[in-house]
C-alpha cells in the first residue's frame, strides 16, 4: 500500500471531491429523467383507460365544478344543453399538423344552469393572422360528448385581446359569462351532432409515447460511474510513474536522495598513482633553451 500514499495529498482530495459533485449532479439528472418517464407512462395509462371508454354523465365525473383529478384526463363525459354562441372565444397560437391557428371554445349551458366549456376544435388563421371563418355549433338542445382536460394557467406577458385568449383560462371565460361554470376542467368535443367535415377540425388523438427518458437516465448514471473509473485510472497512472522514478533512482544510486557517503572507518585509503610528467608545452622556446642547445653542440 506504500505505493498509494500519494492519495492522501490535498490535491487528490480535491479531485475526489470534484468527482463526487459531478456524480451527484449526474445522478440527479438521471433521477429527473426517470421521473419524467414515470409521468409519460402514467399519461399512456390514462389514454389507454379513458380515451375510448364509454361516456359517463358530466355531473357524475365532476361533482365539484371546480375540482379535477389528473387521472380523469381524457375521460369521456356526456351532457345535454345548448351552446352559448354569443359567448364563444378563440385561443391563439395553437398548433395543428404543422400549422398554427386557433382553438374554438364555446360555452355550453347545461340543463341545471351550469356552464361547461367545450373545445370544438381547431381553425386556421387567415393571411392577416386572424381566425378564419368559424362554422356555428348546432342550435337548440343538443347532446354533447367530450373528453375532459384540465384548464390552463395564464402566461406572463400574454393577455387577451377581445375574443382572442392567450390560454384556455376557464376562470376568465366564466367571468365573461357571469354564470356558475366548471372551472376545473373543460371538454374536448367528441361529437355533438354537427357535420364532422366542417371547421372547426377535431383535435388529434394524443400520442402514446413514453419518450427516450429511460435511455437518457441510464446515460447519466453511466457518466457518474465513469467519473470514478477515470479517477482510479489516473491514480494508477501516477502510481506507476512514481514507481518508475523510484526504480530509476535506485539504478544510479540516488534513489534515496542522500549524498554519496565517504569511505567506511578502518578501510584502506585508495592508492595514489605517481604523478605523470607534464607534457612539454608547445609554442616558442625560451632564450635559455636556445643557449643550452648551442653549448651542447660544442
Amino acid at each position: 500500500m506504500s505505493g498509494w500514499r500519494f492519495l492522501v495529498a490535498p490535491r487528490w482530495a480535491g479531485y475526489l471531491a470534484l468527482v463526487i459533485v459531478f456524480a451527484i449532479a449526474c445522478s440527479a439528472l438521471g433521477t429527473w429523467q426517470l421521473n419524467r418517464r414515470a409521468e409519460a407512462l402514467a399519461e399512456v395509462a390514462r389514454i389507454d383507460a379513458n380515451y375510448d371508454a364509454e361516456p359517463i354523465p358530466l355531473a357524475d365525473a365532476l361533482p365539484d365544478p371546480a375540482g379535477f383529478d389528473i387521472d380523469q384526463r381524457w375521460q369521456v363525459v356526456s351532457a345535454s344543453g345548448k351552446y352559448l354562441t354569443q359567448a364563444e372565444v378563440v385561443v391563439r397560437n395553437r398548433p395543428f399538423q404543422g400549422s398554427t391557428g386557433f382553438e374554438v371554445i364555446t360555452p355550453f349551458l347545461l340543463d341545471d344552469g351550469t356552464v361547461f366549456m367545450v373545445d370544438r376544435g381547431w381553425i386556421p388563421q387567415d393571411s392577416d393572422g386572424r381566425p378564419s371563418e368559424i362554422a356555428p355549433p348546432p342550435s337548440g338542445e343538443v347532446e354533447v360528448v367530450a373528453r375532459l382536460k384540465a384548464g390552463e394557467d395564464t402566461i406572463a406577458g400574454r393577455t387577451s385581446s377581445g375574443s382572442e385568449l392567450a390560454t384556455i383560462d376557464l376562470d376568465e371565460v366564466s367571468d365573461r359569462i357571469g354564470a356558475p361554470a366548471y372551472t376545473g376542467a373543460y371538454g374536448i368535443l367528441v361529437q355533438d351532432g354537427a357535420d364532422a367535415g366542417d371547421p372547426p377540425l377535431a383535435l388529434p388523438r394524443p400520442v402514446r409515447d413514453e419518450g427516450p427518458h429511460l435511455s437518457y437516465a441510464l446515460q447519466w448514471f453511466v457518466f457518474a460511474l465513469l467519473a470514478f473509473v477515470a479517477l482510479g485510472w489516473f491514480a494508477n497512472q501516477e502510481r506507476r510513474a512514481l514507481a518508475g522514478d523510484a526504480r530509476d533512482g535506485d539504478a544510479d544510486g540516488s534513489g534515496d536522495g542522500e549524498p554519496p557517503r565517504g569511505p567506511r572507518a578502518g578501510s584502506r585509503p585508495p592508492r595514489r598513482t605517481a604523478p605523470q610528467p607534464r607534457p612539454a608545452r608547445s609554442g616558442r622556446r625560451s632564450d635559455a633553451d636556445v643557449e643550452d642547445e648551442i653549448l651542447d653542440r660544442h
